[in-house]
């Protein structure tokens, strides 16, 4: 018996794709929905990734130009009104206003400081979205796929229990084949969870000190134009 038992085991198929065919439908459409999940969680780690090291190289570029010494008129005529890097938009907006605070005759309208202030902040804001955009669904995943995958899991051994009452059959080889792939829904699900944790946690960081850099930046210049308002 023993014997029989195991011939039966070795040749049953425990490879993913197996485990995945053998499947009940619910099962397959948590394990469908997981690993769409994971793909999606990846694409946006890495496109992050790639976003995170353009904006701390074009905040490098832009934080020499500015601080090399070149009039603050003759910089924002060779960047433009509408440029691309997020550091330029930021100095863009506080030069736009700044030159909008000036009367035709040259005199200054009040509150300009706080005016400019407000246009950086709103730049800055509207950078800090665009950086921080997905990473609400790295923490939705990060956070519900291994609760998916568990519910696989119970649906997948109930449906196993349900089957060794139908064949009134205890032997490991009825039982194994439904709870292994019961149980690939639970690791599906950690696989897409782990990393979408981990990479919410540090592009989270990345991002904050980018934007951090950003509102130093702001407070800088804001410092160089309160001084030109004053004299």
């Amino acid at each position: 018996m023993e014997t029989e038992t195991l011939a039966l085991a070795q040749e049953i198929d425990f490879s993913l794709w197996a485990l995945f065919a053998r499947a009940t439908l619910t099962v397959k459409l948590v394990m469908v929905l997981l690993i769409v999940a994971s793909f999606w969680s990846w694409s946006i780690i890495i496109q992050k990734l790639i976003n995170y090291r353009k904006a701390r190289a074009e905040a490098d570029r832009f934080d020499r130009v500015f601080w090399s010494g070149e009039p603050l008129d003759g910089l924002f005529e060779e960047i433009g009104a509408s440029p691309q890097g997020q550091s330029q938009k930021v100095f863009a907006a506080g030069m736009i206003e700044w030159r909008r605070s000036h009367k035709p005759t040259g005199e200054l309208i009040m509150g300009a400081q706080a005016r400019i202030d407000r246009s950086m902040d709103v730049a800055i804001a509207k950078e800090a979205e665009s950086l921080q955009k997905g990473l609400p669904v790295l923490a939705t995943v990060g956070s519900t796929a291994p609760f998916v995958g568990l519910f696989g899991t119970v649906v997948g051994i109930m449906n196993s229990f349900i089957e060794i009452a139908q064949q009134q059959n205890t032997n490991l080889a009825v039982v194994a084949p439904g709870i292994a792939e019961a149980l690939l829904a639970t690791g599906l699900g950690l696989l897409a969870a782990i990393p979408a944790v981990i990479f919410y946690n540090k592009l989270s960081a990345d991002g904050d000190r980018i934007i951090a850099g950003y509102e130093a930046f702001a407070d800088e210049f804001s410092t160089i134009l309160s001084r030109q308002l004053d004299s």
